[in-house]
């Protein structure tokens, strides 16, 4: 029986070891998994821009090699710096001076080291692999501004330097325990995406199994470069020992060279991405020896991960796939311990770019952290691990599109605290202004019924402030929805309101007359109900929300039943939605007065009739 062979996946998605965890690369889409002090992984994304999307020069062959070197440089140290801080968490506050910088002079320190870390990396990297090659050449006898097979001999020489020096540097660096594990976390990186690639299913079992060396890996991308600036550096001696070079002037042609090499990068970077590029596309045997060096090279950046690494890079993985798959998927962020500001500050910047208002930032953080919302904006405390995580849940929900308010359980209206869910509408401020006129309506000892009740926020609020302003009212409250009727009487006993309820379809099983009926019915149009924002078309209940065709359904039953259940000389209040307060008015053709109000936005809101 032929023995039955793994489908072969292909694969986008790479990745990059961090301080314990993996970054994974997509498309549209980066994940950082790492697991901190205790023991859980965390995980922050971060949607992407394509850089074809950005211009179509940057899908250029050779022209992409150099973008993707430089992204990944400042990415990559970004990414690193950040899973340090997850790691190896520091909850001390920020000193008095730190503390001045930031509010007075708006200074990022955390962004200052970052900034500083990575051009201390990068100078650090020219010293070591361009300008020490340089000088120990420089000892060889060897004629620098010689043209033809010397110059390449030359160039050979420097090159294969500068190869042992990168090989001493790695070797050197993996005793240090810190990066033996990112080592060993580039393993699982390694691992993660060969077992996809191989058709099998990302569990850490199938991951040990796979081998740690892959083609498209970094490190064969230096080794490219090393072989490629040879050719590169070696044709460049040669135009410059016709036209720059100056005889007799060792030190100024040994300055012109570095300046020559550092200026060459770019090239040297976009010739060995395409290269790196077309090794990973074929099994070719021939091919295979310019492979060879780079997979070596892998056998010292590449360790055996842990079961813990294997983990984090699974899961960074599965992330970027969903999100390259669903551009809904929210981001994430790193729960640690941060200054209030700053995390303040990013929660903006994510909503903003979700279309989400910055003000819902500020109430996640009053709500949770029990101060006044006023404050928010100038608080500058520490925040605890905890504090961050429990503001973080809130604000990773949010981005899903659920809002706010379902989130958080309650909303007040009014000064009430009502409890909310998808089986209700949250209330409106626009709401609060029709509670405020059935005030300046009722009377002591009238009769009140709330059409369409929901939650019971007009009722419940209208009960309540008369009953302040000792005016008691009977109130009946109706709804055709035996759910949100359920939760208005929750809402209604927390506020010791006393109100009867009923289930009905606006006055079916009504059986009494009353001197003012209140309603905040349902008047969206139906085909426009699917062009809402995703927090009311996605989450709140459709039968809240749909008037009809023309969005006047509801209206048209109440004006045609009213007159039978108000006694004579009664109010009408009814919340309408914009542009539509005079068709609502011309349905109650036997009123005695009808008036239209507008709201705080100048929007012609509400309309009171009188029969």
């Amino acid at each position: 029986m032929k023995k039955e062979q793994t489908k072969k996946t292909c694969t986008y998605i790479g990745g990059q070891a961090v301080m314990e965890g993996i970054m994974m690369r997509g498309k549209t889409a980066m994940a950082t998994a790492v697991r901190d002090p205790q023991g859980q992984i965390q995980i922050e994304t971060e949607r992407l821009t394509p850089p074809e999307k950005r211009s179509k020069l940057m899908s250029w062959p050779f022209i992409r090699g150099v973008v993707n070197f430089i992204t990944s440089l400042i990415d990559g140290n970004r990414v690193l710096m950040r899973s340090a801080e997850v790691a190896f968490p520091d909850d001390e506050e920020p000193t008095k001076a730190e503390k001045l910088l930031n509010e007075k002079h708006k200074i990022d320190i955390n962004g200052i080291i970052t900034t500083v870390s990575m051009v201390f990396g990068i100078v650090l990297a020219l010293l070591i692999f361009i300008a020490l090659p340089q000088w120990i050449t420089g000892f060889l006898p060897f004629d620098k501004t010689a043209q033809g097979w010397e110059s390449v001999l030359f160039n050979l020489c420097e090159g294969g330097i500068r190869i042992l020096i990168f090989i001493g540097y790695i070797v050197a660096i993996s005793f240090i325990p810190s990066l033996k594990r990112v080592f060993m976390c580039h393993g699982a990186e390694h691992k993660t995406i060969t077992c996809y690639e191989s058709g099998m299913e990302l569990t850490v079992e199938n991951v040990r199994k796979c081998e740690r060396v892959h083609d498209r890996c970094g490190t064969t991308f230096l080794f490219l470069v090393m072989l490629v600036s040879i050719l590169v550096f070696s044709l460049v001696n040669l135009l410059a020992s016709q036209w720059i070079y100056v005889a007799d002037n060792e030190r100024f042609n040994n300055i012109i060279r570095l300046i020559l090499k550092v200026l060459m990068l770019p090239v040297v970077a976009g010739v060995s991405y395409e290269v790196l590029r077309l090794l990973a596309k074929t099994d070719n045997k021939f091919l295979f020896i310019f492979k060879f060096p780079g997979l070596m090279m892998q056998r010292l950046t590449t360790a055996e991960p842990e079961d813990g690494m294997i983990e984090c890079a699974i899961t960074a993985f599965n992330m970027v796939l969903k999100m390259d798959a669903d551009p809904t998927v929210p981001e994430k962020t790193f729960v640690m311990a941060s200054t209030m500001r700053e995390l303040l500050k990013n929660t903006k910047k994510r909503f903003a770019t979700n279309n989400i208002e910055e003000e819902e930032a500020e109430w996640i953080f009053a709500l949770k952290l029990g101060i006044p919302k006023s404050a928010v904006a100038a608080e500058e405390k520490m925040l605890k691990v905890a504090q961050v995580k429990e503001i973080l849940d809130v604000v990773d929900e949010r981005l899903t599109g659920r809002p706010l308010w379902y989130i958080i359980g309650d909303t007040d209206f009014c000064g009430y605290k009502l409890k909310v869910d998808e089986r209700v509408l949250i209330p409106r401020p626009e709401t609060e202004e029709l509670v405020m006129m059935a005030m300046t309506a009722a009377e002591e000892g009238q009769s009140v019924l709330d059409l369409c009740t929901g939650s019971g926020a007009i009722a419940i609020a209208l009960s309540q402030e008369l009953k302040k302003a000792g005016r008691k009212v009977q109130m009946t409250a109706v709804d055709i929805s035996a759910d949100a009727l359920e939760l208005a009487k929750e809402n209604a006993a927390a506020n010791k309101a006393e109100i009867t309820f009923i289930q009905s379809d606006l006055f079916s099983k009504v059986h009494a007359r009353f001197d003012l009926i209140v309603s905040n019915p349902p008047y969206i149009p139906t085909k426009t109900i699917d062009s809402l924002q995703r927090e009311v078309k996605n989450y709140e209940p459709r039968l809240a929300l749909d008037g009809g065709e023309d969005g006047l359904d509801i209206y048209r039953r109440i004006a045609a039943d009213a007159s039978r259940y108000l006694n004579q000389g009664g109010t009408i209040l009814l919340e309408v939605g914009e542009g539509q307060a005079k068709d609502v008015i011309k349905l109650f053709k036997n009123s005695s007065y009808a008036i239209i109000l507008k709201d705080f936005n100048d929007v012609e809101r509400y309309v009171k009739i009188v029969m």
